[in-house]
């Protein structure tokens, strides 16, 4: 009898522990860095990759950009693509 107890119990703690854990795995961290910002954008002027969080904007006219660098977003300013 005493082990029919045990062995109930052990699964009772088990079911619990489980779902805990997988509760915990869903739930988004307020301290989780956005996703977004560490996604890889092609600079459109000298074609190299560059993490978002790192790019530069740039402008030209209504068309927006991620550039790798200042001197690429002047670039991409003045009408300068890579063909």
């Amino acid at each position: 009898m005493r082990g029919l107890v045990v062995a109930v119990l052990v699964g009772f703690l088990f079911v619990i522990v489980s779902r805990m854990l997988a509760s915990w795995r869903r739930a988004p961290s307020a301290t989780a860095p956005d996703r977004r910002r560490d996604e890889l954008v092609k600079d459109p002027v000298c074609q190299t990759y560059v993490v978002l969080s790192r790019a530069v904007t740039a402008r030209n006219g209504d068309a927006v950009a991620y550039v790798c660098s200042r001197e690429c977003a002047a670039r991409f300013a003045a009408g300068e693509r890579h063909r």
